[in-house]
């Protein structure tokens, strides 16, 4: 069975090997949304199929929804190329369950593909035509935090933002660039109306992407590229709307076995791939069941009827509760104080830390104790119900596969929420966050992971994340089992606001993190020692 257009049609053979086909027909939603395009989405990754998919694939199901997504990446082309033009832009989801068990189905609503390249004459006319069609409603992103990022740790432009201030709207290569060029082709078509839907966690995602288009617009007017009525369009939430949003599920990298046992029931060529630019995909995605996504009602242009397929559609301070619930307490602080230590104590998957004895602790005193108390309820999700399911049910599901290192990719890019919101929150509190515990632990593991050398002295490979060189420059001349090689290299980084959010050492927490990551040196063994230290009290 191959997974394109032509290979469903032998739906016997899918059957036998208990995979679910859409009930409707893909290859005419295809060309139907080409033609009266509605819905696009940015960063095309295993994510979005999964979950964004999978909610367009329930509507479509339904009979709710008669058109595809338009899907856009705006980073790694070869996305494109390897994953969904050779599957006619298919996708097969595999939901892995705690217990055991498996529910896999295909998913149709991945119409078309696109690389947003100004230098393709052909791709950029077609991302225009599908911005400037009136008729368009939206556009989604999972673009991961660094995408909306316009500034480097010192709040300077990037050098490709840079670029594209200075290049303008016809020769953009960053994702805020290409999509503030987009939205400039529908305001000189019509003025018309869209919403930008970022599905990324970042706390006030919409903001964040609203920030970065609008100063991108505001840079391209002083240089008169546009003209400052666009900067207007794009200011005015009741035309060009951003709402926020909070988004959870956990989807690891794609497992081989998985690739294996498809192959072995008869799916052809179904073996991940890793490009170039290190993204892990394959045609199918692995993922838990649980998924949570809380969105702000502000649709100006019209939007599917996405409450029918389990989406909470509510109001902007809601989505703020629930996104800080889980961004800042619940989840993601969590997975940001593990999975660095997961490593440095020789997990590989995750949830097999989930069951050392400090790292339960670490969990329990970053979410329930530490997290927990400055959360505020958002009303539609439970927080304290939120965190049980994450601690004992979600994280340990080993049949997941969550790789540890996975949840180390750009983690610089998350710390000022995952962390920094609830240390305000104990300043604003308190007039100090001296008193946490988990918290700084956490933080001196993740700066411990970037000497690249494990408890045992066994060295790895950093995960993926933009800070990688700046932060291992600044750590080089440290080394395990001489402490006496830490002369204060830490204080630029924990002082510095626009990685944590505030200044560590004005919250009373900076000369703590330094002696748990000066502990940590001693030598092997000495992470495992310094946990037992500051958890076991």
């Amino acid at each position: 069975m191959k997974l394109n257009y032509d290979g469903l049609k032998d739906t016997a053979a899918w059957e036998k090997a208990g995979i679910e086909l859409p009930p409707y027909d893909a290859e005419a939603l295809a060309k139907l949304t080409v033609a009266d395009p509605r819905w696009a989405h940015f960063g095309v990754g295993n994510i979005f199929r999964i979950f964004v998919g999978s909610i367009a694939d329930r509507l479509l199901r339904e009979g709710l929804m008669d058109r595809g997504i338009t899907c856009i990446e705006t980073f790694d082309y070869e996305v494109v190329d390897k994953i969904y033009e050779p599957y006619d832009n298919l996708a097969l989801a595999v939901i892995l369950k705690a217990d055991g068990s498996v529910e896999k189905s295909v998913l149709g609503p991945l119409s078309e593909a696109i690389k947003a390249q100004s230098a393709d004459p052909k791709a950029w006319k077609r991302m225009k035509a599908v911005f400037t069609h009136p008729a368009f409603q939206m556009a989604t992103f999972t673009i991961t935090e660094k995408g909306y990022a316009l500034h480097n740790s010192e709040g300077r432009y990037f050098g490709y933002v840079q670029a594209d201030m200075d290049n303008g709207p016809e020769k953009v290569t960053g994702a805020m660039g290409i999509v503030t060029a987009m939205l400039y082709a529908r305001y000189q078509a019509g003025k018309y109306p869209l919403t930008l839907v970022s599905m990324d966690n970042v706390a006030r995602n919409g903001e964040k992407l609203r920030n970065s288009v609008i100063e991108t617009a505001r840079e391209w007017q002083k240089k008169n590229f546009v003209e400052q009525s666009f900067v207007d369009y794009v200011s005015d939430e009741t035309v060009i709307s951003f709402p926020w949003t909070m988004i959870d599920k956990i989807t690891p990298r794609p497992s081989v076995e998985i690739a294996n046992a498809l192959e072995a029931d008869g799916v052809e060529d179904m073996q991940p791939v890793i490009t170039s630019k290190r993204t892990y995909i394959a045609p199918f995605v692995n993922a838990e069941g649980p998924q949570y996504l809380v969105v702000e009602d502000n649709f100006p242009n019209g939007r599917p009827p996405l409450e029918k397929a389990g989406v909470y559609m509510t109001d902007r301070a809601t989505v703020n509760r629930s996104e800080r619930m889980k961004v800042t307490a619940c989840l993601n602080p969590i997975h940001t104080a593990l999975g660095p230590y997961d490593v440095l104590l020789g997990y590989e998957l995750f949830a097999d830390g989930m069951s050392d004895p400090q790292l339960s602790i670490l969990a329990d005193q970053v979410g329930y104790r530490e997290g927990l108390p400055v959360v505020e309820d958002p009303g539609i999700l439970s927080p304290k119900a939120f965190i049980d399911e994450v601690i004992h049910e979600r994280f340990p599901n080993k049949y997941l596969g969550d790789t540890s290192q996975r949840i180390c990719t750009d983690i610089s890019q998350g710390v000022a929420f995952r962390f920094g919101e609830t240390i305000k929150a104990y300043m604003a509190k308190d007039g100090t966050a001296a008193n946490l515990n988990g918290i700084p632990v956490a933080i001196a593991g993740w700066l411990r992971y970037l000497l690249a050398v494990d408890d045992e002295g066994k060295s790895y490979s950093l995960a993926p994340d933009p800070m990688d060189e700046e932060l291992t420059e600044q750590l080089k001349d440290i080394c395990l089992g001489r402490p006496e090689t830490y002369e204060g290299q830490l204080r630029p980084i924990l002082s510095n606001a626009n990685i944590w959010g505030v200044d560590l050492y004005a919250a009373g927490l900076g000369e703590k993190i330094e002696n748990i990551f000066r502990e940590e040196l001693a030598g092997p063994g000495a992470v495992r020692a310094t946990l037992v230290r500051y958890l076991e009290k």
